[in-house]
């Protein structure tokens, strides 16, 4: 059970911080300022500050679950120049935190295929396109199927099944911890590509709406949308824990 949660705790900090590195290159490159980049989940207090970065502050936080980037100083929705770039920079952003886990994706499976399974490198990086593409398609139909009430959700897993599995990769060594790394790191990817109002898509659908419109939406407003979009994130989140419990227990 320790092993389980220590695992879970280890392989989901990790693709959040690349999800999270992935926005922060992203907005660097744009121009956008990013006040703080946390290891830890947003909600607890800071307890200490590692380094600083220009304009960045790296932190840690009191729970050490998953990581964050902020676009706002102190608060101040005036210092938020994620608003103040172009459509077309706020999209890029908001898809490079996907775009960099199914980029490490391809490398966690190309390291176990080349060092575990001894394939040659251009082999294993061959067949780790063909299983990221795979997984993509895979998790897309069953997306589709859920939504046009055509499949069954019993497929989802929350945090306690995550711990479940991880426990078990980390059981089965390295390459299997990294292996399982991959594919959540794919499925997290996905996953936050929804028009969830909490998620990545959610932003981008909203870009979409203000491009049609041909006018921004106010800033409270698109920070509302999030928060409600999380509430209701939370709320799913609870519901597929508990049916994870009642999974484990049966």
């Amino acid at each position: 059970m320790i092993l389980s949660f220590l695992s879970f705790i280890f392989v989901f900090t990790i693709i959040v911080l690349v999800h999270e590195f992935g926005h922060f290159t992203a907005a660097k490159s744009a121009g956008v300022k990013i006040y703080e980049f946390s290891i830890g989940f947003p909600f607890s207090p800071k307890i200490l500050s590692l380094f600083r970065f220009g304009e960045t502050e790296f932190t840690l936080r009191l729970l050490p679950l998953g990581g964050f980037v902020s676009f706002s100083k102190d608060g101040n929705e005036d210092s938020i120049d994620l608003f103040k770039t172009s459509r077309f920079n706020r999209a890029v952003i908001l898809l490079s935190g996907s775009i960099f886990n199914i980029l490490f994706s391809f490398l966690a499976f190309s390291a176990v295929l080349f060092l575990d399974k001894n394939m040659s490198l251009s082999a294993s990086f061959i067949a780790s396109l063909d299983m990221v593409w795979s997984i993509i398609s895979q998790t897309m139909a069953f997306i589709f199927n859920i939504i046009t009430g055509t499949g069954s959700a019993e497929g989802l897993i929350g945090p306690v099944g995550i711990a479940s599995f991880a426990g078990k990769a980390a059981g089965g060594g390295f390459f299997s911890l990294l292996y399982f790394s991959g594919l959540l790191s794919i499925s997290l990817g996905i996953m936050n590509l929804l028009p969830f109002p909490a998620l990545d898509g959610g932003h981008i659908f909203i870009l979409l709406v203000e491009s049609v419109r041909q006018k921004a939406l106010n800033p409270k407003i698109y920070q509302t949308v999030s928060a409600l979009g999380m509430l209701l994130f939370v709320l799913l989140t609870l519901f597929v824990t508990y049916h994870d419990i009642v999974r484990l227990v049966a």
